[in-house]
């Protein structure tokens, strides 16, 4: 039997969804989709200064699956970078953290842009 799916608790939805060429946005190029969790692991460990132990403890999943979701993140935004792709971020299993919850270096984020409230 299959473990159940766990939803990633993500602080921070992106101000822009869509990333790409901004001279070929009219021609019919590939879309990369990148999730938000995906984008979540970016935001933390990259931009956050985060090591992956620590993203995993702020999104409430294993560190493998940080890895494996950072490794997943990468891989889009340097072929997005590389073959001009469009890379656009959406959809994905998360929970956004209530704005309450008592979690540093999250006041810039912008919050309830879609995916389910925490609050729910």
């Amino acid at each position: 039997m299959t473990r159940p799916k766990k939803s990633k608790k993500v602080f921070c939805l992106p101000e822009s969804t869509l990333y790409g060429p901004i001279n070929e946005l009219n021609q019919c190029r590939d879309i990369i989709i990148m999730l938000v969790e995906e984008y979540e692991t970016i935001r933390l460990i990259d931009l956050d200064n985060m090591t992956q132990q620590e993203c995993a403890e702020i999104m409430n999943v294993a560190r493998a699956t940080v890895q494996r979701l950072y490794n997943n993140a990468r891989s889009k935004i340097a072929s997005s970078l590389v073959n001009g792709n469009i890379l656009k971020i959406e959809g994905g299993d998360y929970i956004l953290y209530d704005e309450n919850a008592s979690v540093n270096n999250f006041g810039r984020c912008r919050r309830y842009r879609g995916g389910r409230d925490f609050r729910d």
